[in-house]
């Protein structure tokens, strides 16, 4: 199905219509009405035209932290690392459903520059990011996962403040229109939503995978079992053609 805009999409390099109508080219009646920084992003999704040479030197960069985990022997931080990974990819899956659920817009939606933009939502900038945000999480946690501050479990205390350190650099992005949301109670400032489902799960089952210490039987179980979920998703959305 061939979509095109009734209006333009972007009017300035910072500022957008409100909506853009959308058309079904080969049917013609008006479908539903998709965001303007919907209809941009699907205009980038897997164009490997925009790539740029500087995404093999992330590449590589994440590449050699995860071996240098490996060569120690630290599987606890290198799991941690993957599960945290692999709830982004989740999410990630979900958000394009919800694209394709609401035919309006994604929870958010990714525009601006990207090398390659994977999903509506992910670019393999932000997917880098991921790769090694839970490496950079576990590393900063006590030793002690029973340590509390003023009575609160440490490990609910870094996930909180983690989080919150990255809804408040996603705030940024959004005020500077490459990273888009669309509906009330996932924006500014209601911001509840974003910091629990958007970081708070992904930071607390790194937490809690690194915890496991030395059983690497029970870790594997873990990321494989959220290895399995995104496949089965990616599988799902794929075959209905909701993989955006």
């Amino acid at each position: 199905m061939t979509f095109s805009a009734r209006t333009p999409c972007r009017t300035s390099p910072r500022q957008w219509n409100p909506i853009c109508l959308i058309v079904d080219d080969t049917l013609g009646p008006v479908l539903a009405t998709l965001t303007a920084p919907t209809l941009v992003a699907r205009g980038m999704l897997r164009d490997a035209s925009h790539f740029d040479w500087s995404t093999i030197m992330f590449l590589a960069i994440v590449v050699y932290i995860y071996t240098v985990e490996v060569e120690h022997r630290r599987w606890s931080v290198v799991l941690a690392g993957l599960s945290l990974w692999l709830m982004d990819w989740f999410n990630e899956l979900v958000n394009s459903a919800v694209l394709h659920v609401s035919n309006h817009a994604a929870l958010w939606t990714v525009t601006g520059h990207t090398s390659y933009l994977i999903l509506i939502g992910l670019s393999i900038e932000i997917s880098f990011f991921f790769a090694i945000l839970g490496i950079i999480f576990v590393k900063i946690l006590p030793a002690d996962p029973h340590q509390r501050y003023f009575g609160v479990p440490n490990r609910v205390v870094y996930v909180l403040a983690l989080s919150l350190v990255c809804v408040c650099v996603e705030i940024v992005l959004n005020a500077m229109g490459v990273l888009n949301w669309a509906y009330w109670w996932w924006n500014v400032p209601f911001i509840p939503l974003i910091v629990i489902f958007g970081y708070a799960t992904f930071f607390a089952v790194a937490a809690w995978v690194y915890d496991m210490g030395d059983n690497h039987r029970r870790q594997l179980m873990v990321v494989g079992g959220i290895a399995a979920a995104d496949a089965l998703l990616a599988l799902g959305l794929g075959l209905t053609g909701w993989l955006s």
